[in-house]
Parts: structure tokens; C-alpha cells; sequence
């Protein structure tokens, strides 16, 4: 049965193989030190290749920071990001003048749409102790009939993300966060309004799993086939329908059948991904995704005349002060607090 139901299992790498509706997804797990006056690690860079630290050393990586590790301003066009920070602080500013400040499980789902700029830094508050970070990024694709609308984001607070308990006969207990889809009668918050996800048709479902040592848990069935995969980014000894899986391996499934995932002896966490497939064409250039090379000049030129709004930030790589708290002012002025 398990040979039916699990089509491929792979190693996971730093960019981790995805399938259509997505485009990419990478886990970024830093175990920063405590930060300096400025935000930054409280450590010597030396030795780390700035602006393009990508190597861990001692933990953890500047990314393309050079005083705050993170990313300063960059183009995307024609995808989605959704961005889960499990651990620590992200700081978003945008060429649209949105801007905020998310963590603790909180999500932020971004339109790039026809072309947007953003940063995403990584501010480390904690002047006293250490900073972890841990993050997934997801890249979801759009399809060509949306590729063009007017970008935005929406914050799905950790407050408001459904997490569900299951307690197996052993008394274990798995927690799922549903971040988009439905997980039993469990409603994830709306996407953006443009989003592939935003039809329940195409049965997009992003969740974050965490078996406790000796939890199991049932995954639904789909209504219809569509692309499911597991990524077990953490633990050891998750059985997928009797099945032992190596920690940090993608399992690919058949979505139209229960599966059945059981952790051992050691708390095992797993990100799952399914949706329909868009099935058109993909043309990706970096951050630029159409679906023919046409697409990604046409991108290109329009990225070279307007700079998608241009950049009305002050420096490349803007933070709040490290008293702020959680929070989001979007493009019209509405600001979020929590």
C-alpha cells in the first residue's frame, strides 16, 4: 500500500524541489547571537563573504545584509510569496510604502503581481541573550490571467491561524497550523484576492505539522488529485505508511487517499504543500516569473523604466526601532497592531 501511496521520496537541499502551483521554497534556520546597538549580530563578520553570506558559519548567515543580516530591497513579478516566520523577527518594507514588523508565527502573504519591491530584514532585538530565526519561504505561482494585477500583501496574524490538536490512543498529540486550506473542518484565513489559493477548486493547503515522539495522525484526502508533498525538515524516524523516512527528505503523495504519518521515538516537524496545478507554461528569471522568455523581457523593461515605483525608503535595508512591536501599515494607510 505504502509503495501506492508515496510516489518519490528525495534529499532535500537548500532550495527545496517543488511542484506546480509552486515555484520554490527555502527553510532559513540561524541561530544568531545576541545583537549589537544596531540590530545586527554582536559578533565579528570577518571571514563571512558580505552580501552574499549564504555559507553558515558558527550557525548562522548575513544572507545579502551587511550590517543587519536579511535581504535589502529587490524586484518580484508574476508570483506570490507566503512567508511563515516560526522563530524571531522579520522587518518588511515595500516600494508601494507598506511597511511592518511580523514574527512568532505570524505569515505574510505578498502579490508582487506586475511588479513590486521589497526588503525583508531580520532585525535581532535580544541584547541579552541569542536571536533565533527560523523562516519558510514559499514561492506560489500565479496564473497568467492574474499575472498583471496591482501587488499587495495581507498578514495572516499567528493569532488568527487555525492550529489543530489530535490526540492518537497513546494519548500523543499532533498540532497542525492551517495556514491556507482547510484541515478537517478547520478554515485557514483568506489569501490575497488574486491568489491561486484564493478558489477552493484548486485546493491549496499549506501547513506546518508537529508530531510529538510516538503521535500519528490520518492526512485527509483530497477531493481531487493534485499535487501533496511533505517536506520532514526536522526529527528522525517519521514513518509515512510504515515507511522510515530520513530527516531533511521531500516525500511525494497521492492526495486522493488518506496517508498515514507516525513519529518514533524523537517530536518530528513537516511542512505539506498540495494544490491543483496551474499548468501553463513557466518562464522564471530570478525573481521574475512569466510564462514565455517574451514575458520576462517585457518584466525586465518595465522593471528598468519605473523600478516598480521606485524605492521611498531612506536606506536599502530599512528596520523599526527595537522597541517595536508587531505590526503592518499597508499602502492606503491602515495600519494592524498586535
Amino acid at each position: 500500500m505504502s509503495k501506492d501511496l508515496i510516489l518519490s521520496i528525495q534529499p532535500l537541499g537548500f532550495q527545496w524541489q517543488t511542484q506546480d502551483p509552486f515555484i520554490f521554497c527555502v527553510h532559513h534556520d540561524d541561530h544568531f547571537p545576541k545583537g549589537n546597538e544596531k540590530m545586527g549580530p554582536d559578533a565579528s563578520l570577518e571571514g563571512r563573504n558580505i552580501g552574499q553570506d549564504f555559507t553558515v558559519k558558527d550557525g548562522w548567515r548575513m544572507y545579502h545584509g551587511d550590517k543587519i543580516p536579511g535581504f535589502p530591497y529587490h524586484p518580484h513579478a508574476g508570483f506570490e510569496t507566503v512567508t511563515i516566520c516560526v522563530k524571531g523577527f522579520i522587518d518588511h518594507s515595500d516600494s508601494l510604502g507598506a511597511t511592518g514588523r511580523f514574527g512568532k508565527g505570524d505569515v505574510q502573504w505578498m502579490t508582487a503581481g506586475k511588479g513590486v519591491q521589497h526588503s525583508e530584514m531580520f532585525p535581532l532585538l535580544n541584547r541579552d541573550k541569542d536571536n533565533p530565526l527560523e523562516l519558510f519561504q514559499i514561492w506560489l505561482n500565479l496564473p497568467r490571467a492574474a499575472k498583471k494585477v496591482e501587488a499587495h500583501f495581507k498578514m495572516l496574524w499567528s493569532e488568527d491561524i487555525p492550529v489543530v490538536k489530535e490526540t492518537n490512543d497513546q494519548g500523543k498529540v499532533t498540532e497542525i497550523n492551517v495556514i491556507c486550506g482547510n484541515f478537517r473542518k478547520a478554515g485557514a484565513p483568506s489569501p490575497t484576492p488574486d491568489s491561486w489559493a484564493a478558489d477552493p477548486l484548486n485546493e491549496l493547503a499549506i501547513w506546518t505539522i508537529k508530531l510529538e515522539a510516538g503521535a500519528s495522525l490520518k492526512l485527509p484526502k483530497s477531493q481531487n488529485e493534485v499535487n501533496r508533498a511533505l517536506y520532514f525538515y526536522r526529527g528522525s524516524n517519521l514513518k509515512v505508511e510504515n515507511q522510515r523516512i530520513s530527516d531533511y527528505h521531500e516525500v511525494r503523495l497521492i492526495s486522493d487517499a488518506e496517508v498515514a504519518l507516525e513519529a518514533e521515538n524523537e517530536d518530528c516537524y513537516v511542512l505539506l504543500l498540495q494544490g491543483k496545478a496551474i499548468d501553463e507554461p513557466v518562464a522564471q528569471y530570478g525573481p521574475f516569473v512569466g510564462n514565455y522568455q517574451g514575458d520576462i523581457r517585457e518584466i525586465m523593461l518595465e522593471y528598468q523604466r519605473t523600478e516598480f515605483g521606485g524605492w521611498p525608503w531612506s536606506s536599502k535595508d530599512p528596520v523599526h526601532s527595537r522597541e517595536k512591536g508587531r505590526f503592518a501599515r499597508h499602502a492606503d494607510g491602515r495600519e494592524e497592531v498586535k
